[in-house]
């Protein structure tokens, strides 16, 4: 997930998608890329499961994949989440304890 989204170019593919679908032609006019790169970068966003391909005649076009905006949000929130802390820090106890005396 983290690597589909490392581009910068992916991220704003992904905030176009999640308005309207679109073709490649079209992406690649709105974000100002190659159709060629534009295909690659919607490759490896398909693997991740993060955009699907409609054929429409002799076009293919992309749309967000259904649930693609909880699947970034909740791996977000796993790396962001802070954890509990079950012990205190080594460092902490040493500071603490030299303030005390």
């Amino acid at each position: 997930m983290f690597a589909a989204l490392s581009a910068e170019s992916r991220v704003r593919i992904v905030q176009l998608l999640a308005s309207d679908v679109f073709c490649v032609g079209a992406l690649s006019r709105l974000t100002g890329i190659s159709a060629g790169a534009v295909s690659q970068h919607l490759r490896v966003m398909k693997s991740a499961g993060l955009v699907e391909p409609q054929r429409r005649g002799y076009f293919i076009h992309y749309r967000l994949a259904p649930g693609a905006g909880r699947l970034i949000s909740a791996a977000l929130k796993s790396v962001i989440k802070p954890k509990r802390e079950t012990r205190p820090c080594e460092a902490r106890k040493r500071s603490a304890g030299a303030r005390r005396t």
